[in-house]
């Protein structure tokens, strides 16, 4: 028996929901948890911490850079063509940090990695459904961190690696859900469109403040994911408790990310992130105050994982709320391009201030001034609806 249409719409949404949120799965897990691979990988070839974290670094900002491009295809040809191109860079980058390894090969693959995981979403989606993708997308850095643990334990770091960069090859059946309700948004011929539609973002002053508030976002999910696991070490703790710290984030991320989206929905958004980012300053300034131990360790990553990325149908929301959904995917890869700048910054600058000062100290204070100037940032935002 034949569905009928509309039940049939409804059912392909739906299975191109849950292929969005297994592309999510598969592709952040063992992105966000590279971390665990710093103390091991530095300490056997010999690199400061730089080294390591300018790769990472690196990955982020191109990430970064990809995402306008890479909304804009999106816009114009659908999300499914562009996920698949960066399911198989990502792959080959990660292969390529796991079959050449020297300090300039590894930083260099961390452009293919950080092109390849530029994820798009596709217009229709809301805050609930993004919180959705974020969920799922925390739910394989759960997985992914104690995963990684126990392979560079059993197989040593370099195979590790090597099997992480098939796991960007299970994205591709799951595209073609995606492609049966990946329409193109923007009108043929529109790149003047386009350069008028991001002349307009730019100059509404609530996207402003969104641009220059999700930098934050980055540099601290950046500095904490790459640099906390080596930082647990550093202090007499056992390996496996950053491991467990990163699953712990990605734990709670799935509740801050469901309860983020939902929240969206019914309150202002403006008001929610900027008590988001003010609740992570405080919550940094009590970590490094308190004595070190892995309770101090869980409970901080149990908190921030409440945290972690509740930002993402916030922010993305209100870029589809004040901008409308015509080039959604374009302005909020510009938008995202602001977060990875931020993780370029928190990444990298937490393997060089180390290797100066043998210390984190000065990152972490970093890191609560940032998140008290993005609470002040958003505050300003109009939350005014356009036509869509």
């Amino acid at each position: 028996m034949s569905m009928a249409p509309a039940e049939q719409s409804k059912s392909t949404l739906n299975a191109a929901i849950v292929a969005g949120c297994m592309v999510a799965f598969f592709s952040f897990g063992f992105s966000a948890t590279f971390g665990v691979f710093l103390r091991p990988m530095s300490s056997e070839l010999g690199w400061g911490r730089e080294v390591f974290s300018l790769s990472v670094a690196v990955q982020v900002l191109c990430w970064g850079i990809a995402q306008p491009f890479a909304g804009m295809a999106a816009d114009r040809l659908g999300t499914a063509r562009v996920l698949a191109v960066g399911a198989l860079l990502a792959a080959l980058g990660f292969f390529l940090r796991g079959a050449i390894v020297t300090p300039q090969v590894f930083v260099a693959s961390g452009v293919l990695v950080g092109a390849g995981t530029s994820k798009v979403v596709t217009a229709q989606q809301r805050s609930f459904v993004m919180g959705l993708g974020t969920a799922a997308a925390s739910m394989g850095m759960f997985i992914a961190a104690p995963a990684s643990t126990m392979m560079i334990g059993a197989l040593g770091w370099q195979r590790a690696i090597l099997l992480i960069s098939l796991s960007f090859v299970v994205i591709l059946p799951f595209l073609f859900f995606i492609a049966r309700v990946s329409k193109p948004s923007a009108p043929s011929g529109a790149s003047g469109t386009f350069a008028a539609a991001i002349k307009s973002a730019f100059s509404d002053r609530s996207y402003v403040c969104l641009f220059f508030g999700f930098f934050v976002c980055g540099f601290h999910v950046s500095f904490i994911g790459t640099h906390l696991p080596a930082y647990i070490e550093d202090v007499g703790l056992a390996a496996a408790i950053g491991g467990v710290s990163l699953a712990l984030i990605g734990l709670f991320n799935i509740a801050g990310s469901l309860l983020s989206g939902w929240s969206g929905q019914r309150y202002s958004k403006k008001s929610l992130l900027a008590g988001l980012y003010f609740t992570r300053a405080i919550v940094i300034t009590l970590f490094i105050l308190a004595p070190v131990s892995p309770v101090s360790i869980y409970v901080f990553s149990a908190i921030m994982g409440l945290l972690w990325l509740s930002t993402v149908p916030l922010t993305m929301g209100l870029v589809a709320h004040t901008q409308g959904l015509t080039f959604l995917s374009t302005l909020s890869g510009l938008v995202f391009l602001s977060h990875q700048v931020g993780g370029f910054m928190g990444a990298w600058l937490g393997g060089r201030i180390f290797d100066v000062y043998q210390d984190y100290t000065p990152m972490w204070w970093a890191a609560v001034g940032f998140g008290v100037l993005a609470a002040v940032i958003h505050l300003p935002i109009r939350e005014a609806r356009v036509a869509v």
